[in-house]
């Protein structure tokens, strides 16, 4: 999986609109949307908030977790905990660079919060190195790694999977085979 089929899955995601048009429910595959009132908040996927927004047709709410206290207390609480915390969204990276990108005009202090999220991914993915490290040099077998999101598996998981790989192959090839004896000297 790459980033833009990441990047899909997160504009699934529910977020609030404030609608300057009226229009009836709307009857989807993926659900119902609607009604829309104009000043009335409607929560409606990423996808679908960010076409509205760009037509000038709604004002996007951010969600509650992307404010900056709120950041800091999730920067904070990573920092200070060495296993991964849980995320308040499991897209929060995906959500906040769409966001950020199509409705900044809706988001007070945007710089503010690129910052925060920046801190708390980076802080995750050094997280993550380390485990790798520790989980290579200990030569394991299985590791367990809670709450990491799918853009985090995916940004390791194509290097992990390979050096796990190369790992493997070393082994085999360093353990002598069962049909092969040895000669004495």
């Amino acid at each position: 999986m790459d980033t833009a089929e990441v990047e899909f899955l997160a504009e699934k995601e529910l977020v609030t609109i404030i609608p300057n048009f009226s229009l009836d429910k709307i009857y989807l595959i993926g659900g119902d949307l609607g009604p829309f009132n104009p000043g009335l908040p409607v929560e409606v996927p990423l996808w679908l908030a960010i076409n509205l927004k760009q037509r000038q047709k709604c004002r996007l709410i951010p969600p509650e977790w992307m404010g900056v206290e709120k950041l800091e207390k999730i920067r904070d609480h990573e920092r200070k905990e060495e296993t991964f915390t849980p995320m308040p969204s499991p897209y929060y990276m995906e959500l906040t660079k769409l966001l950020l990108n199509h409705a900044s005009d809706n988001i007070p202090k945007v710089d503010e919060i690129r910052t925060l999220i920046k801190d708390v991914w980076d802080t995750r993915i050094a997280k993550l190195r380390v485990s790798a490290d520790s989980f290579v040099s200990q030569q394991e077998a299985h590791a367990k790694l809670d709450n990491l999101t799918l853009m985090e598996i995916n940004t390791s998981g194509a290097f992990l999977t390979q050096a796990l790989n190369y790992m493997y192959k070393l082994r085999t090839n360093l353990q002598p085979s069962e049909g092969i004896q040895s000669q004495d000297f």
